[in-house]
C-alpha cells in the first residue's frame, strides 16, 4: 500500500515538473507567413482603383500602384496617358540585365515616327526626386541604411528620409516603376517608364521621379530576354515585347478588375512579421541576422477573402 502511495506521490510530483517545465518553454515562434495569415481584416487596405494601372501583356496582367503622394504630376500625366490609350500597341524595348525593363515609344526620338499624346498630356513637368515630410505618416524601420539616415514606409511605399531636411524620397527597390528621362532632372514627362528588376539600384535615388511600384505580374516582367550589353536595348523592332494596353484599373469594368488589399504598414501584423524576418529563428536558420535591408521588405498583398 506504501509503494502505491510513493509511486503516485512520485508521478504527481513529475507531472507538476512537467507541468512547470512547459510553462518556463517559450511560445512557439511564428513565421511571417503565419502572422500575415492571421492578420484581421482592419490591418488590410483596399487597392485604389483610380490609383491602378493594368498592364496587359500576352503573357498576363501587371498590376501597379501609382505613388501620387510622390509625383503628383509625374501621375497625373500617366493618368491621362493611360486613358488615352498612348501605350497601347507600344512595347517594352529594353531589358537590361540585374537592372530594368523599360518600355514606351521606341521610335519616340526619331522624327516623324513619335506616337502622338493624348490630349491633356503635359510636356514639361518639375523634377520630383523627393517629397517633403510635413503632415506625412512615416512608419520608420530601425535598421541602418547607406543610402538615408532613415529608412521605412509612406503609404506603404519603401522610402528614405532625412530628418535634417525634412525630405522623403520613395527608395529604388525590386518592382519600383520610375519615369525615365535624359540628362536635364525635369526632362521625364512619364511616358517612358521603367521597373527594376534586379538588386536594388539605389544610387537611383534623388536621380529619377518614381511615380509607384508593381504588386502582381513581376514574373512577366523579369523573365523577359535580355538585351544587348552594354545598356539592354533590343537591337531589332521584332525582339521588342508588346504591350496589348496599360489602363487605369478604374476604367475597366468592375467585373474584369482584379481585386487586390494591402497589407497596412502601421499595423501590428506588419511589425510583427518584419521582425520575424529580421530575426529567423527556425530550423534552417543558424544565428538570426537581426537587421533586415529596406528592399527586403515585401509589402504582402493578397485577394481579398469571400464574405
Amino acid at each position: 500500500m506504501r509503494r502505491g502511495l510513493l509511486a503516485a506521490a512520485l508521478l504527481t510530483l513529475l507531472g507538476a515538473n512537467l507541468h512547470a517545465q512547459d510553462a518556463a518553454q517559450p511560445p512557439k515562434h511564428r513565421s511571417a507567413q503565419e502572422i500575415i495569415d492571421a492578420a484581421p481584416a482592419s490591418a488590410w487596405r483596399d487597392l485604389d482603383p483610380d490609383n491602378t494601372l493594368y498592364m496587359e501583356l500576352p503573357g498576363g496582367r501587371v498590376i501597379i500602384e501609382l505613388a501620387p503622394g510622390f509625383a503628383p504630376e509625374h501621375v497625373a500625366n500617366i493618368k491621362t496617358m493611360a486613358r488615352g490609350g498612348f501605350w497601347d500597341g507600344l512595347t517594352v524595348y529594353r531589358v537590361q540585365d540585374n537592372f530594368v525593363v523599360q518600355f514606351g515609344d521606341a521610335e519616340g526620338e526619331e522624327a516623324g515616327k513619335a506616337k502622338p499624346y493624348p490630349a491633356g498630356t503635359k510636356t514639361h513637368l518639375p523634377a520630383e526626386f523627393a517629397r517633403s515630410d510635413k503632415g506625412v505618416r512615416f512608419d520608420r524601420l530601425p535598421d541602418v541604411d547607406g543610402w538615408a539616415p532613415q529608412v521605412g514606409f509612406v503609404d506603404g511605399f519603401p522610402a528614405g528620409h532625412d530628418p535634417r531636411t525634412g525630405k522623403l524620397w520613395m527608395a529604388h527597390c525590386y518592382g519600383v516603376l520610375g519615369a525615365g528621362r535624359n540628362t536635364p532632372p525635369d526632362s521625364s514627362i512619364g511616358a517612358e517608364l521603367y521597373v527594376v528588376i534586379g538588386q536594388a539600384p539605389r544610387a537611383l535615388d534623388h536621380q529619377l521621379t518614381v511615380v509607384g511600384r508593381v504588386l502582381k505580374g513581376m514574373e512577366l516582367l523579369s523573365v523577359m530576354p535580355r538585351g544587348p550589353a552594354p545598356m539592354g536595348f533590343y537591337e531589332k523592332p521584332e525582339q521588342r515585347s508588346p504591350i496589348l494596353s496599360i489602363k487605369l484599373a478604374s476604367s475597366v469594368p468592375a467585373e474584369q478588375r482584379t481585386p487586390l488589399q494591402l497589407l497596412r504598414t502601421d499595423s501590428r501584423a506588419f511589425i510583427d512579421a518584419t521582425e520575424a524576418r529580421r530575426n529567423r529563428v527556425d530550423d534552417f536558420y543558424t544565428q538570426p541576422a537581426g537587421h533586415i535591408d529596406l528592399c527586403n521588405v515585401s509589402l504582402p498583398v493578397r485577394t481579398p477573402p469571400v464574405k
